[in-house]
């Protein structure tokens, strides 16, 4: 009877660490997300099963590009792309996204092109400061924006995002199965 109850009681003290370690995971290293709405189509769709890696930001820097989850609420997260990180001048002119006075290519929105008629844009004219009052990105503040320009709510209606309202960067979607990625930044998975 000892050899049973001693039996018992390491698997009682594997489940136990096993639990803790996977909390310690999930609390400080990385999270699953499942992606709400059609904001960030055809990068990431509706019900799309996310990994969002919470260290990153804390060992590194938020990049533009990235495509991060961040607090908008207490009760609602979002998922959007950064397009400026803070000093930044941010400025879209005929479909073409302008930092720092600079051109900056977006191969995500490369999909967009093969159905939209070319008069339309895909993303209005807008300066920073227009949209925010702001020249320049806030220090601990990022700029993002959905990569479905027509259907996302992002900083041209809620402004800035601030450091300490990210959760992480989405580093790999795994489900559905078939569309698993682990490339966010710059290019269309698809």
């Amino acid at each position: 009877m000892t050899a049973m109850k001693q039996e018992a009681w390491e698997w009682l003290k594997a489940i136990i660490i096993g639990l803790l370690i996977i909390a310690i995971i999930r609390s400080f290293l990385i999270t699953n997300y499942a992606v709400s709405g059609y904001s960030m189509e055809p990068t990431l769709r509706n019900s799309d099963k996310v990994l969002v890696s919470k260290i990153s930001y804390t060992i590194g820097e938020i990049d533009r590009l990235d495509v991060l989850v961040f607090h908008s609420d207490d009760n609602e997260d979002f998922v959007k792309r950064v397009i400026g990180i803070p000093g930044d001048l941010v400025m879209y002119k005929d479909d073409t996204l302008f930092i720092n006075n600079k051109r900056v290519e977006e191969p995500y929105l490369q999909s967009y092109d093969a159905y939209r008629n070319p008069e339309d844009r895909l993303t209005e004219n807008f300066t920073l400061e227009t949209i925010t009052g702001a020249v320049r990105i806030p220090a601990d503040s990022y700029f993002v924006l959905g990569d479905n320009r027509r259907q996302s709510l992002d900083s041209r209606y809620f402004q800035f995002v601030n450091k300490e309202d990210v959760v992480g960067k989405v580093v790999a979607r795994y489900w559905p199965l078939e569309s698993a990625t682990i490339n966010f930044s710059g290019e269309n998975p698809e």
